[in-house]
């Protein structure tokens, strides 16, 4: 067997030419800087999520800290998010020197948990200004938003929704990247919707934060290059990345639907034997990994992997237990749920190319190796 956990290839053979034009206009025309492809790739953002305002930028990352940046968040504030995600999520918090406060996730959904985000807001230690939420929509999930903005508006916390993973997802009928005050999401290869190297956006209905963010996406500038009125950064998107997106977000809608025909026939399927995903009534997953849990997790991924089958495990170590984070002095059980499900979880090859016959393949294996009922959905 050949199947991979994620096929750009044959992703790039089915819009070969659109791409490769796309890109000989770029060299055409020469503007590899603030090209034309720009704007549009913004526009066509905008249109696709509903939002008023789009900055494109240079990474997921880099959208995340011009969130940030935008609100002026510094040392002694605290910004509220998840320790069970990617580190980048707390990483541009503390490289501005305010304090990551970890809230513990909710078993089902794997995002973060209001009820213990309201707790550990009245909790929080009298050093720290409560600032900022960052939720994260994991595994192409949205959070609970209804939620997540009851106790923004309560607690005048600015909220952010990381959709680095989840652009293309639903809630409630809106789609991802237009939930809190801005969204930021990534355009990595592996996303769902992925360009060809590094490169993100940030979404808001807020124009004087999107100004902001468009003078701090290019070193502060003011009126001209040589007037800077913001510490900023260098966090153009190439053009490139922009007109390979544009074509890529054509096709993105009929990704989405092939993703969701996958991730239904792993759960009807897989559902006695380990614990599959679950969704919301109210909510549609974009699938940028399907997960499952499984006591015999590491037995499980051995065996795939002596089938010649890739798996990932998102994520092996949550950040409330990395070595960068230890002074923020947390230990081992302060997050149970992220520290028992970070031992249980296991990615399965999950793409809009995935044939059918590999599927039932990859399945037959579980099954095979899992060998009894699972009792965890109950």
């Amino acid at each position: 067997m050949n199947i991979p956990f994620i096929d750009l290839k044959q992703q790039y053979l089915n819009i070969e030419d659109e791409v490769n034009n796309s890109i000989l206009k770029v060299l055409q025309h020469g503007q590899y800087i603030m090209g034309p492809e720009i704007r549009d790739l913004e526009n066509k953002l905008a249109e696709f999520t509903g939002v008023k305002h789009v900055l494109t930028c240079s990474s997921g990352t880099d959208a995340l800290l011009l969130s940030l940046m935008a609100r002026n968040i510094g040392p002694g504030d605290a910004v509220f998010t998840t320790p069970f995600t990617f580190i980048a999520t707390a990483e541009v918090i503390a490289l501005l020197g305010a304090t990551p406060v970890f809230v513990d996730i909710d078993k089902r959904t794997f995002n973060i948990d209001p009820q213990k985000l309201e707790e550990k807001i009245v909790s929080l230690q009298k050093n720290l200004k409560p600032k900022a939420i960052i939720s994260v929509d994991l595994f192409g999930l949205c959070a609970d938003y209804n939620s997540l903005n009851s106790i923004a508006q309560k607690h005048n916390l600015f909220l952010i929704e990381d959709a680095a993973q989840s652009l293309g997802a639903t809630y409630e009928n809106k789609k991802a990247g237009a939930f809190g005050h801005i969204a930021a999401t990534s355009f990595y290869p592996a996303k769902p919707l992925g360009g060809y190297g590094d490169s993100g956006a940030v979404f808001t209905n807020d124009k004087a934060t999107y100004d902001k963010m468009v003078s701090l996406r290019v070193h502060g500038q003011g009126k001209n290059k040589y007037d800077n009125v913001h510490l900023g950064l260098n966090a153009r998107m190439d053009t490139i990345q922009a007109a390979i997106l544009l074509k890529k977000l054509q096709i993105f809608p009929q990704e989405i639907e092939q993703r969701q025909k996958v991730a239904q026939i792993y759960s009807s399927n897989l559902g006695d034997y380990v614990t599959t995903p679950f969704v919301p009534e109210n909510c549609t997953s974009t699938w940028a990994q399907y997960s499952i849990l499984s006591e015999n997790r590491d037995t499980i991924q051995q065996h795939l992997k002596e089938k010649k089958i890739p798996t990932c495990i998102f994520y092996i170590k949550p950040l409330h237990l990395q070595d960068v984070f230890k002074y923020l002095g947390y230990k081992q059980g302060d997050f149970p749920v992220s520290e028992e499900l970070s031992q249980k979880i296991i990615s399965l090859p999950m793409h809009p190319y995935l044939k059918e016959d590999d599927q039932q393949q990859i399945i037959k294996e579980i099954i095979t190796i899992a060998k009894k009922p699972c009792l965890l959905n109950n």
